[in-house]
């Protein structure tokens, strides 16, 4: 059987809020929107964590971020944690990737050096970026290009910004690729992050528009958790370029960098159709979104609201079977490796957290009730803002969502009455059985996937009714990855026979 082939598309700081076909705006993103409507649209996926590193530690590994050491901003991947890209190429993949990768734990730009199971001709990080600039352009492009005059006065072209530069390898690839065998392209565009230098002609339609965010943008606070509070009054606004008033928004430097990339993206897309054989998919999701002033915060931290976690998340199948079809069920970045080596013909070890969405990727597929957990724990080592350790684990399931946040209030929110999440139930009696019923599942979770930071903190909640509390259990060996040899049981020195957690009365069983 032929190896399908797989072109995997990111950008950073891109909710779905930010992508025409799903919020409705006109935010000029029509390369994007026609890649919704031929394949399949998942309206509800979701990152595993709300910022880069961890984000991309889910989606690149499989596994959520509190277990692959890349918990936080500029923290690495454990030595024992095999990439996406590991992966493909020991199933006989090319595996070239170009853009961003923050998951060597150096800083926001790399080291310029390959990320395992990457090929090295393609590699075009930060670092590689930066070393092709004098340092009179890396000022311009990291603080010069901050109002449309400036872009203007500067005449900044495609071929300044890193995500031409990333594009143009990817196409370079297609174009130069023999077919001798299958490959995974990944482009991971820094695009429309900060600091929004593009071409001026794609900021000049926004000068003034004014970008609606709904009740959030009149939100309180009230009843919310205090370090929420803390952060809206320590950074009411992070961007000299941005203005709020109420609930709308003008923020011409973001909203014509987000129309870039998506130009960008239209740019590869044309080059697939072109290039690409039949039997490939294309993949198109981003790490996660920004606040936008919605809730009085800007940025991204430690909180759930859809403005930084609901992300955008197609799949375009090679055949034209799906197109138009759109998936309710709620999905994460943590299916998306699972997903592609079940697509590929290849075993999903057990260490992987997510499921494979291949049944959804259908016609008129029969769509299960799932459930999808979030996390957070602080915002990067070198320096203290956003308040720190604040860690918070999140479960949504169905038309509802409860976030833990350890150190604070907890949060619950009715998504389909509620979808702006203005009003917090979590003491609310009418909601107790539907809160209670998820905050067991996601202490479940917690302890099925060996999460380092679980305890008795995260079951002993204000709100909740007396529990017995889970201190000490059985021990759970690392899940088979395919790699590594079978771990020893701590007692007996015995290889152990494998894992299969369930859970009778708060208490794991393990086989």
């Amino acid at each position: 059987m032929t190896k399908p082939n797989f072109i995997f598309i990111m950008t950073d700081t891109q909710a779905t809020n930010m992508v025409g076909s799903y919020c409705g705006q006109n935010l000029r993103t029509p390369n994007i929107d026609r890649l919704a409507k031929e394949g399949v649209k998942f309206e509800r996926g979701y990152t595993t964590n709300p910022l880069c590193t961890p984000a991309r530690a889910g989606i690149f590994t499989g596994i959520y971020s509190h277990s692959t050491g890349s918990w936080t901003n500029n923290l690495s991947l454990s030595d024992n944690v095999k990439t996406m890209g590991e992966r493909f190429r020991d199933l006989g993949y090319r595996t070239p990737y170009v853009g961003k990768w923050h998951l060597e734990g150096h800083d926001y730009f790399g080291t310029g050096e390959v990320g395992r199971g990457w090929e090295s001709e393609y590699w075009y990080d930060g670092k590689n970026y930066l070393d092709n600039l004098t340092e009179e352009e890396i000022t311009f492009w990291r603080k010069g290009g901050d109002t449309l005059e400036k872009l203007k006065s500067r005449d900044v072209k495609e071929d300044f910004t890193w995500g031409h530069r990333i594009s143009d390898r990817g196409i370079d690839f297609l174009k130069n690729h023999d077919g001798s065998d299958p490959f995974l392209l990944v482009l991971s565009y820094d695009e429309p992050h900060h600091p929004y230098t593009c071409p001026p002609e794609f900021v000049e339609p926004f000068k003034d528009f004014e970008y609606d965010i709904g009740p959030a943008g009149n939100d309180d606070l009230a009843g919310k958790p205090a370090h929420q509070r803390e952060w809206a009054e320590a950074a009411p606004c992070k961007y000299d370029s941005a203005q709020q008033v109420g609930s709308k928004v003008r923020f011409p430097l973001y909203f014509g960098c987000n129309s870039y990339v998506d130009y960008e993206i239209g740019r590869v897309l044309a080059a697939a159709e072109r290039y690409a054989p039949e039997n490939t998919y294309i993949i198109y999701t981003s790490d996660h979104g920004e606040m936008m002033g919605a809730h009085q915060l800007w940025g991204k931290g430690s909180c759930s609201y859809e403005e930084i976690t609901h992300i955008p998340y197609i799949i375009r199948p090679p055949k034209t079977e799906a197109s138009g079809t759109v998936v309710n069920t709620p999905v994460s970045h943590i299916d998306l490796l699972p997903t592609m080596l079940d697509l590929a013909g290849a075993d999903i070890p057990p260490i992987l957290h997510g499921r494979s969405l291949q049944p959804l990727l259908g016609k008129d597929a029969e769509e299960p009730n799932w459930d999808v957990f979030l996390e957070f724990n602080r915002f990067e080592i070198e320096h203290d803002s956003f308040g720190g350790f604040k860690p918070l684990r999140a479960i949504v399931s169905g038309d509802y969502k409860l976030t833990i946040n350890l150190l604070s209030t907890d949060e619950l929110y009715d998504l389909k009455t509620d979808p702006s999440e203005m009003h917090n139930l979590i003491d609310s009696e009418e909601h107790a059985d539907i809160r209670n019923a998820m905050h067991e599942r996601l202490i479940d979770w917690m302890y099925e996937k060996r999460d380092p930071f679980r305890g008795p903190e995260w079951e002993r909640r204000p709100w909740q009714p007396k529990r017995s509390l889970r201190w000490m259990g059985k021990f759970r060996p690392r899940p088979a990855d395919g790699y590594a040899p079978v771990v020893r049981d701590y007692d007996t020195g015995l290889p152990t026979k494998g894992i299969k957690v369930e859970f009778e009365s708060g208490s794991p069983v393990i086989e």
